[in-house]
């Protein structure tokens, strides 16, 4: 199935097959600052079935870091819309916020970084959560 997103503004637009290859609920402290405070929802699909369809992102890789991943946003209104790692080169990470129909994430399958979260975040019953990255 095919899902596209965008950015608020509608500067940039993406499609993507969706073949989820995870679906993850990040409570990293720089999750928090992307999202306003809150975890971050994030969808990984396959890199070779993702493109950009209209416009350009900006990127951003924080250099202090010795595996940092790349934010990939909209230039003009901010919005997060993909980030890609060096830990799984095969997918994108699509933010769910950023899709036209976020209720195809349907859920996350774990929660991540939790050593992280603030009094104010919800983990649902029975989701598995881990305080970093799961093995």
């Amino acid at each position: 199935m095919k899902v596209e997103g965008g950015c608020y503004c509608g500067q940039v637009r993406y499609e993507a097959e969706l073949q989820p290859l995870l679906k993850l609920q990040c409570h990293c402290r720089e999750c928090q600052y992307i999202t306003g405070g809150g975890p971050n929802f994030t969808m990984g699909v396959p890199k070779d079935g993702f493109r950009y369809t209209k416009g350009a992102p900006k990127s951003f890789t924080r250099d202090d870091l010795e595996i940092a991943v790349t934010r990939q946003f909209c230039g003009n209104c901010g919005t997060h819309l993909a980030t890609v790692t060096p830990r799984r080169p095969e997918m994108v990470l699509l933010k769910v916020g950023s899709l036209d129909d976020p209720a195809v994430f349907e859920g996350p399958q774990a929660a991540i970084f939790t050593i992280d979260m603030q009094p104010f975040h919800m983990i649902r019953d029975g989701l598995p959560s881990f305080e970093r990255r799961p093995g």
